[in-house]
């Protein structure tokens, strides 16, 4: 029997156990494979004891429509900079990447499936330099993945987005506000965008384009005077005003800052700045990562799930799975993360977003 180990890294998403359960019904189903599940990531493998369990139709029965994923994941468990102490108790951040891969090999795994995001399979990348059959599926809510079309959970997070846009809309014009809905996306303005034009968004603030805060307190004001009395804004975690940095803080385990807050320095900006109606912010979080999947995100985690144990049993290792023209397809991890999937600003939904009106603040 050949062994497969699966593992889920970075942030949950919507449609991980229904990536999960396709991959074991394949292996199943094809005969001649057990599928085994890393906890937290690679943090399973690292652990001593291991904390790796076997995955058989049983245990993923039914959990396609559940959030999260039942391997758990991790943001904290990079190999290329992993938080090890030292003899004085500090935190120091080590490339273990050469032990996991030998530790791997030594538990006679076969091949690995690393289901993340851009982070995740940037360490897939490496990984596979260094000796080890793995391949990747394009895992974010962010859709920041630039070899895929989309990626699953995606669509969830912009209906959740959607969803609570369409409250605020409700309040805001009761109460004659300014209401902004902070929504996330990293660097990417993919799940705003995306809101602020399902949900009809008079302002929608992306990274893309850093924004101007004066053209943003006009908008508002023309609102007003053309007595429509009431405005929603849709800001992505990442964006930011012009000269001015991104909201978040320094994450010692990561790479990356971890953003957040950018609303409410909006509105304090705003007041500052003489916004006579009143603003209220409301911030989803990781309410946008959790819950039931979307029917869609089923389908394409499910049809990813299966093209990664194709890959795997074809031993295509190095490769990333990838919608393309509505076509599952593969492309090699290195391409897969040369660019990030940034929103174009010639892109299809930013001159509809203009042309019905709302403002990026520029």
């Amino acid at each position: 029997m050949k062994k497969l180990l699966v593992l889920t890294g970075g942030g949950d998403c919507p449609g991980l156990n229904a990536v999960i359960r396709a991959i074991v019904k394949s292996a199943t189903l094809d005969g001649g494979w057990e599928v085994y599940g890393s906890k937290e990531a690679f943090n399973g493998v690292i652990s001593d004891p291991v904390d790796i369990v076997r995955l058989s139709s049983n245990e993923v029965g039914g959990i396609h429509v559940k959030g999260g994923t039942i391997i758990k994941t991790t943001n904290k468990g990079n190999p290329l900079a992993y938080p090890v102490k030292n003899d004085h108790g500090e935190i120091e951040m080590k490339d273990i990447s050469g032990t996991l891969v030998e530790k791997i090999k030594k538990l006679n795994f076969d091949a690995v499936i690393n289901i993340g995001g851009d982070g995740s399979q940037k360490i897939s990348q490496k990984l596979f330099e260094k000796g080890l059959n793995i391949v990747g599926v394009p895992k974010t809510i962010d859709n920041d993945l630039s070899a895929t079309d989309l990626t699953f959970g995606f669509t969830t997070a912009v209906q959740i987005a959607s969803d609570a846009f369409d409250k605020l809309v409700t309040t805001a014009s009761s109460h004659h506000r300014v209401m902004i809905l902070e929504v996330m996306g990293r660097d990417a303005g993919w799940i705003a965008l995306h809101t602020a034009i399902s949900g009809g968004a008079e302002i929608c603030l992306i990274p893309e384009i850093p924004f101007d805060l004066n053209e943003v307190l006009t908008k508002i004001n023309q609102r007003y005077d053309q007595g429509k009395g009431f405005v929603n804004i849709v800001i992505a975690e990442g964006a930011r005003a012009i000269n001015q940095e991104q909201i978040g803080k320094i994450d010692q385990y990561s790479e990356h800052i971890k953003l957040g807050g950018v609303g409410n320095t909006l509105r304090k900006q705003l007041e500052d700045m003489g916004c006579e109606p009143e603003i209220r912010v409301a911030i989803l979080g990781h309410i946008q990562r959790g819950g039931t999947p979307m029917a869609f995100d089923r389908i394409l985690a499910t049809a990813m799930g299966k093209a990664s144990f194709d890959l795997v049993k074809n031993q295509q290792f190095g490769q990333m799975v990838c919608l393309k023209n509505n076509t599952i397809s593969s492309a090699s991890l290195k391409e897969a993360t040369e660019d990030y999937n940034f929103v174009n600003l010639d892109h299809y939904l930013i001159k509809t977003a203009r042309a019905i009106g709302i403002s990026f603040g520029d």
